[in-house]
């Protein structure tokens, strides 16, 4: 299967979603695939991701009275942003180790998994499940005893984050990958409201939008940073007693407010309600069911903002067996194929990984623009509207993108390589240099107006 051009894959997001067509024509699209080292078309699920969200906020800017205005998408740039986490410093050194030290791929009895120990009490789990210390080496002698679909699911009984390794046929036949949709982004009508005009045309695209953005990890954060390089208010709400990882906190808080709330208590819970009449995007990527078990399910907060945009965020869809399972891109990567595809393309036996993070990004960007899609949607025809993304769909989506022939030998883009595309900017972290935005809009350009900022720095207020 040859692959889609990044026009057509920007198109077909564009078109789905409902948009005016007159706008593609001030898109601009240059480079060219490889990107990057793969025989998937990384490079175009970047670039389209990224230009339908950056053309979906200039549309947004012309439906409140601004001229259409010529946006543009460099596919290396794109790609880089893909790898932002990769290519963070901090005060001109490495930013913290993204990876904890038991994370990876191990072979067991019959095969491969996955294990993804990032937060404390999932690797404490895993530990606990193998009955070893905290030793890699250890850790891999036990996996050994075991076959892969076996520790499988007595991690996923144990609400852990492991995936199994399969091939595109085996997954292609379980019950999860048949009940994914055959679309990676929807948009739905959840409730009544008056249309809401938008406000004249302001200095930046979104500027005036809140948007709560209760995510971690890669998909979501990105998604809330990708509307606030627009001009989005952007608060990140995350809770003391949750964990994290710093140098994503790093690189995805750019151009946000961070506050905590811990809906445990009832108070929280108020706080909470108070942020979301005044908001209108609800950004969630929890594990299905847990922020709407503390009463902000879709339909609760269309009753408390009508006219609220609720973007969701699973791993693995809202309908099929694994719908509540815990995951994460480099999991989701591993059972849906993608491992042993790239292994089999590159002449390999140990399963090889994408080369980036690149259902974790697309993801974000899928959410972004389906949001702005949203908005428009409310602007134009009132109601209260669903978004929903998923890290498996966006992977069905990208391997309908085609294969690249030869992709492998694209050469593989270092820090300096990147240099262009990186900016310098003071956080409360430290300096650091990061990736630019790549959605690049002629006359309002992005950039992030806050710093990134320690988690809970910001009051839980507009």
């Amino acid at each position: 299967m040859s692959a889609a051009t990044p026009a057509e894959a920007t198109r077909a997001l564009w078109q789905r979603a409902g948009l005016p067509g007159e706008a593609l024509s001030h898109l601009s699209l240059t480079g060219a695939e490889p990107a990057l080292p793969s025989s998937f078309a990384v490079g175009t699920a970047a670039q389209a991701t990224i230009a339908a969200t950056a053309l979906a906020a200039a549309e947004l800017h012309h439906l409140r009275g601004a001229a259409r205005q010529a946006v543009s998408v460099e596919m290396r740039h794109a790609a880089a942003e893909f790898r932002s986490e990769r290519l963070l410093q901090v005060d001109g050194g490495a930013a913290p180790e993204l990876w904890d030290a038991i994370a990876g791929l191990y072979p067991t009895a019959d095969g491969w998994v996955r294990l993804h120990t990032n937060f404390p009490h999932h690797r404490d789990g895993v530990l606990r499940l193998l009955d070893v210390p905290n030793d890699r080496a250890a850790v891999a002698k036990a996996l050994l005893g075991w076959k892969a679909q076996d520790f499988e699911d007595a991690a996923a009984r144990a609400g852990l984050c492991v995936a199994a390794l399969r091939s595109f046929t085996e997954w292609d036949a379980h019950p999860q990958a048949q009940a994914i949709a055959e679309w990676p982004l929807s948009i739905t009508r959840i409730g009544d409201a008056s249309p809401e005009p938008l406000p004249p045309a302001a200095a930046r695209p979104l500027e005036g939008f809140r948007v709560l953005d209760l995510t971690r990890i890669i998909a979501g954060p990105v998604a809330g940073r990708a509307l606030a390089a627009h001009g989005a208010d952007v608060m990140l709400i995350t809770a003391p007693h949750l964990p994290s990882v710093a140098p994503l906190v790093i690189d995805t808080g750019r151009g946000k407010r961070s506050a905590q709330i811990d809906l445990r208590e009832a108070s929280g819970v108020e706080r909470l309600e108070a942020l979301t009449r005044q908001a209108d995007v609800f950004l969630q990527g929890y594990r299905p069911g847990a922020i709407a078990s503390h009463g902000f399910g879709a339909a609760r907060l269309a009753e408390l903002r009508p006219g609220i945009v609720h973007a969701s965020l699973s791993a693995y869809g809202t309908a099929g067996p694994w719908h509540g399972r815990r995951g994460f891109d480099s999991l989701v990567q591993t059972a849906s194929g993608f491992n042993r595809a790239e292994a089999e393309a590159a002449g390999e036996e140990k399963p090889r990984p994408l080369p980036a993070q690149a259902l974790d990004h697309a993801s974000g960007y899928l959410l972004a623009f389906g949001i702005l899609a949203a908005l428009r949607r409310r602007a134009v025809e009132g109601g209260s509207w669903q978004v929903d993304v998923s890290l498996a769909a966006t992977g069905k989506w990208l391997r309908g993108l085609g294969r690249l022939e030869g992709g492998f030998a694209a050469h593989d883009p270092s820090r300096d390589d990147c240099r262009e595309f990186l900016e310098e900017s003071d956080s409360g972290f430290g300096r650091l240099n990061a990736v630019r935005h790549a959605g690049m809009l002629r006359d309002t350009p992005p950039f992030f107006a806050r710093p990134s900022v320690p988690l809970g720095t910001d009051a839980a207020e507009w």
